[in-house]
């Protein structure tokens, strides 16, 4: 039973605290597509994407208008391309992205994930041409999103992807660089990437999921953030359970457009992943959360532990209030959409290693913790350091930032993999 004040509470979350839905995401299996004729396997995708989907961004449209509650993007997940892809006779995955951008595009959301490959322990033939098609596919298409996993806390890290996926990057941001070099931001490496993902741009659909579900990200950074102002300078006690409290009724919400999203569309509800996803604007922000907490900066030191703090709270919170919270469940601490992180970019608190170097760093944090851990970088050509860069939307602007002089590339060109850490043996 849902209360007055509960409504009225909700109500106040929208209007003055940025409380929305940032996505109702369908995820659609494409492993019935299967077939040597690539063409023949594009036809097979683009029908079965719109013949599942052609509803979509109707229903999600007509429960923002009828809950009152923002729905801010619709869009799909597939099955890892070079999963789905392998049977197919061919040498490039190019055409497969150009499809997933027309079936994108004639069902009317705004991105589409799954140009995908899973290299954690290592490559197939099928992950090698997948991961080579990336820096073309992401310059000719619209919508398409790519991501590659590159280690697990079971499996450790494949240092060999480290290091192409370093130069992938850059390749994409070389085709790219008369849009601002755009094709790097949708392209995202993980560490310990999960199955149902509904947030770009590392969503995919995965091979243990049903052929088609509907999973939803809620998020509320400044809801967060105006809860914290009510208890400025309490203990750490009192801190976490605002959070906790905070991130429940955040969850509720989305739990209650999900369900009915899963109802209209006649497809299994999927999970809720109760992420805090900042935005561009101002009051919508993770970097306000940790200056609330007490820094003065992100990236000062605490950071780490203040980001802890919140990602463990809002979890024990949002398991309260569904008992389908799943994704990353996570805090995206993005330059580029996150308002407060730009700033603290444009002043220096927050510097950059080398390409590899970096991703290697990220996915080493993930695997130690058991965590998902993912970071997308996008080397801006022609632009200098305190410049900056529009890439308009939900993809924000962002400070060109310096890079750290000194060199990891030894390092990096040992090779091989790294191994799982010893807390991974836990059959």
């Amino acid at each position: 039973m849902i209360t007055r004040n509960e409504i009225l509470e909700t109500n106040q979350m929208i209007d003055n605290a940025n409380l929305d839905v940032r996505t109702i995401t369908m995820g659609i299996s494409l492993l019935d597509c299967a077939d040597a004729d690539i063409d023949k396997f594009n036809e097979k995708v683009y029908n079965k994407i719109t013949t599942y989907a052609k509803d979509l961004v109707k229903v999600g449209d007509e429960l923002a208008k009828e809950y009152g509650v923002p729905v801010v993007n619709k869009r799909i997940s597939v099955t890892p391309i070079a999963i789905a892809a392998a049977g197919c006779k061919t040498d490039s995955y190019v055409s497969i992205a150009q499809t997933l951008d027309r079936a994108a595009k004639a069902v009317g959301v705004n991105f589409i994930g799954g140009f995908s490959a899973l290299v954690q322990k290592g490559y197939t033939e099928s992950d090698r041409k997948l991961i080579a098609s990336i820096p073309e596919a992401m310059a000719v298409t619209d919508f398409v999103c790519s991501s590659v996993n590159i280690g697990t806390s079971r499996n450790g890290i494949n240092m060999d992807a480290v290091k192409e996926m370093g130069e992938v990057i850059h390749k994409t941001a070389e085709l790219t660089k008369d849009r601002e070099c755009i094709g790097c931001a949708k392209l995202v490496v993980f560490c310990n990437a999960v199955e149902d993902n509904p947030f770009m741009a590392g969503a995919f659909h995965g091979v243990g999921e049903a052929d088609c579900a509907i999973n939803v990200g809620v998020s509320g950074p400044g809801v967060v953030k105006k809860a914290l102002e009510e208890v400025r300078g309490e203990d750490f006690e009192t801190l976490c359970e605002t959070v906790k409290r905070t991130a429940f009724k955040i969850t509720r919400v989305g739990q209650m457009i999900a369900r009915e999203a899963s109802k209209r569309l006649n497809v299994p509800f999927g999970i809720i992943d109760l992420s805090l996803a900042p935005t561009p604007a101002v009051g919508d922000s993770i970097a306000e959360i940790f200056q609330e907490m007490g820094l003065a900066e992100p990236g000062a030191p605490g950071t780490t532990a203040a980001l802890a703090l919140l990602n463990d709270n809002v979890k024990k919170g949002g398991v309260m209030a569904s008992s389908y919270v799943g994704g990353l469940s996570g805090a995206f601490i993005p330059v580029s959409e996150d308002h407060g992180m730009i700033e603290a970019a444009a002043k220096g608190a927050l510097t950059l290693a080398t390409l590899s170097g970096i991703i290697a760093d990220e996915a080493a944090i993930g695997m130690v913790n058991n965590k998902t851990t993912a970071v997308r970088l996008i080397p801006v050509i022609g632009r200098g350091v305190g410049e900056s860069v529009e890439f308009g939307g939900l993809l924000g602007y962002a400070p060109i930032m310096a890079v750290n002089k000194y060199s990891c590339e030894d390092f990096i060109a040992r090779g091989g993999r790294i191994p799982a850490p010893i807390h991974s043996f836990k059959n």
